[in-house]
């Protein structure tokens, strides 16, 4: 994936705009695998096309506006995967740390990482430190980037936090509030996703973003992720222009 196509324009993508768009938009990447099989190829062929469809919905993104991509690259599930797939999947992302960061940083990409970072191998964790000490301060896009992530498993590690205040004195039972508890996630400082695209046909969450998708806007699609184009993001954006977000009430928001 060559990241420095991250910031190059192609306006062409994306106009004419929808009316409203989100603010924040959640990616399930999904299809890799079956796209490679239906070729005869290696999955490692089909997480390399992968690469280079994200490079092309990052530059969607940031033409269109949005502020914040979250992409779910890694789950905690996937560690149960064949260790050569892994092996692969871990070299990729050692190449994109050590080619790509300083580009993304000089064009003010901010760059996060969510998930349980321990099980990553040394060096690839002093990557992801270094990406997101250089990238602090920038303003430009924010990458979130959700690796060795569980969302079940970052609710437990914010039930401990809490109840950790709590056995120290530092925190009362009675003050927990919904407040409280998005500020000990890893995705804490950061909006909630207002669309949630997910791509290759399957219909559920998968383990992602399980609180903060509280009232998000769901968009399935059976396009498999090596071939979702910028056409089929615009889709999915039109799409969420359309929707009525209400978050209970009565009165429909926008959600930007």
């Amino acid at each position: 994936m060559k990241l420095s196509g991250i910031i190059k324009s192609s306006k062409k993508v994306v106009n004419p705009l929808p009316d409203r768009l989100p603010s924040h938009v959640a990616i399930i990447m999904d299809g890799n695998g079956r796209w490679a099989k239906s070729r005869g190829l290696p999955r490692t062929a089909g997480h390399k096309k992968g690469a280079d469809t994200l490079r092309r919905v990052l530059n969607a993104c940031r033409d269109a506006g949005v502020h914040y991509l979250t992409i779910y690259a890694f789950s905690s599930e996937n560690w149960k995967r064949p260790s050569d797939e892994i092996s692969d999947l871990m070299q990729l992302l050692r190449h994109y740390l050590q080619q790509e960061l300083h580009t993304m940083h000089e064009n003010k990409v901010r760059l996060r990482f969510i998930g349980d970072l321990t099980q990553l191998d040394k060096d690839i964790l002093g990557s992801v430190n270094e990406a997101v000490e250089l990238t602090s301060r920038n303003t430009a896009f924010n990458m979130t980037v959700a690796l060795s992530y569980g969302s079940r498993q970052e609710i437990v590690r914010a039930i401990r936090k809490l109840a950790t205040d709590i056995q120290a004195g530092k925190l009362e039972p009675s003050q927990i509030t919904e407040q409280t508890v998005s500020d000990v996630l890893d995705t804490t400082g950061m909006p909630e996703p207002d669309l949630l695209i997910r791509t290759g046909g399957e219909q559920r969450l998968s383990n992602f973003l399980l609180w903060q998708s509280a009232y998000t806007e769901f968009y399935f699609t059976p396009v498999l992720w090596p071939d979702f184009d910028t056409t089929h993001f615009m889709e999915a954006l039109k799409e969420y222009a359309k929707r009525e977000r209400r978050y209970g009430s009565t009165e429909s928001t926008s959600g930007v």
